[in-house]
């Protein structure tokens, strides 16, 4: 029915508002008349004890005090609140709007003033009763007991006008809370609403193609958050949408070199133009194998994503992995003249890895540091442990990263030396691959390094379970 979220706000600001002031109107209309009698009881009470503690000094008796009962009840009014005066000649002794607030009994309980039709003068009152009316003492000996009204069957006109001015004080107070609420509503649903309408619109943008859209933070609650994750969002939407149109460039483009070289070959060879010889054939092949290694690496990066990579893990020992590693190298360092050992901590404790694929990651991690550390230069691999991980290190002291080019050298197709691709056979998705495959295992991957002193790849993976 209500399709606006301001509106269902205000409506329930307004509501709660309401039953709260209902509930309270409601509590104070029921309580009032009582609380109000109590009020008039007790503000006479002490006084018309001191009378009539005054009545029996003079007289040593009660006797004739219920003739001058009303006179007796009028003296202990207030003087804020008087009842009729004396010597008005509208006015008779015994004639009261309301009736007696108090009645008198003698100390066995025989009623002298009766302050309730049930109980008329001359009743015997039982000690329960009795109890909870008020002694009157002169010189230390009780000679009465002062009783009070349970309920006042008619409130005089000042005290009804009392009342009603109590109750429209309360109804007015509960229409200026429910004003004031209807105004507080409007204001907060407003402001609720309005970045969330932000944040509708920015999204209906994001889905009609406009991808990079950011709405402004303007609190640090949880709205504040939420606009604030919907930014982030929004640009990491951005951000892989331009490295997936970058992705399938690069694709293409190591693609067609290949297949330009293939296909030139072979259409020479086709027309007689060159000669099917081992050389060229070897050079094709060569292509082919280039073709055959981009489209087993994105495979491999597809299935990392999709979490569908299978992995026959098992124990192994740190140090085993990185000699392998370091042996199946040795001749390419020495080819180079670079320097290649393994450093590690003893005792490392073993951790859960799929063999096959830890010889890929720390091979493609070795090719590169061989490929940039100049001859007389030196690739050390290393691991130590911290504790509930193993961190295992390629480390060489070539050209290094430079440090715009060092938070993106995981994503996939990227190279620091653009030309680079067309050397050696090389796709640009070794290091993607490596943090693919270490990711796969549950583990972590980051780079360090300074221009001119070399680079450190970093893998780190938790230690297997004994």
């Amino acid at each position: 029915m209500f399709r606006s979220l301001t509106l269902k706000l205000t409506l329930g600001f307004i509501l709660v508002a309401f039953t709260t002031a209902a509930l309270v109107g409601l509590f104070i209309r029921l309580t009032s008349q009582d609380r109000f009698m109590q009020f008039l009881i007790d503000q006479q009470r002490t006084r018309i004890e001191q009378v009539l503690t005054e009545y029996y000094s003079a007289n040593d008796t009660w006797t004739g005090v219920a003739i001058a009962w009303n006179l007796i009840e009028a003296s202990s009014m207030p003087s804020n609140n008087p009842l009729p005066p004396e010597n008005n000649p509208g006015y008779r002794a015994g004639q009261d709007q309301r009736g007696s607030l108090f009645g008198l009994a003698d100390p066995s309980g025989r009623v002298i003033v009766s302050v309730d039709p049930s109980y008329p003068a001359g009743t015997i009152l039982t000690s329960q009763m009795l109890a909870s009316g008020q002694t009157i003492k002169v010189n230390g000996q009780t000679v009465g007991v002062l009783l009070t009204a349970r309920q006042i069957s008619q409130f005089r006109p000042a005290e009804s006008r009392f009342l009603q001015r109590t109750n429209d004080a309360l109804l007015f107070a509960s229409l200026a809370a429910l004003g004031v609420a209807l105004l507080i509503g409007i204001l907060l649903a407003r402001t609720l609403t309005k970045p969330i309408k932000a944040l509708t619109n920015a999204a209906e943008g994001m889905a009609a193609g406009k991808l990079e859209q950011q709405v402004p933070v303007k609190s640090r609650d949880e709205i504040g958050q939420l606009a604030k994750s919907f930014n982030q969002m929004s640009s990491e939407v951005v951000r892989v949408n331009r490295l997936r149109r970058q992705l399938t460039a690069d694709i293409a483009h190591d693609l067609r070199t290949p297949l330009t070289v293939i296909a030139g070959y072979i259409e020479s060879m086709r027309d007689g133009v060159l000669k099917p010889t081992p050389e060229r054939m070897t050079l094709i092949y060569s292509e082919i194998e280039r073709l055959q290694k981009l489209v087993d690496d994105l495979k491999v990066l597809s299935l990392a994503d999709s979490g569908e990579l299978s992995l026959h893990r098992q124990n192994l020992a740190p140090e085993d992995l990185l000699k392998r590693a370091a042996e199946l190298f040795s001749h390419a360092a020495r080819r180079q003249k670079v320097g290649l050992e393994v450093k590690t901590e003893k005792d490392l404790p073993s951790i859960l890895v799929d063999e096959a694929r830890m010889m890929q990651v720390l091979g493609n991690l070795v090719s590169n540091a061989l490929r940039y550390t100049p001859a007389r230069g030196k690739v050390t691999l290393g691991a130590q442990s911290t504790g509930s991980e193993v961190v295992i290190t390629v480390t060489d002291n070539g050209s290094g990263i430079p440090a715009d080019e060092l938070p993106y050298i995981f994503d996939r197709f990227h190279r620091g030396d653009k030309s680079r691709h067309s050397d050696n056979g090389e796709s640009g998705l070794g290091l993607a691959i490596v943090k693919a495959l270490v990711e796969s295992h549950g583990g972590r991957v980051w780079a360090e390094s300074k221009t001119g002193e070399g680079a450190c790849i970093s893998l780190a993976f938790p230690v297997a379970d004994k």
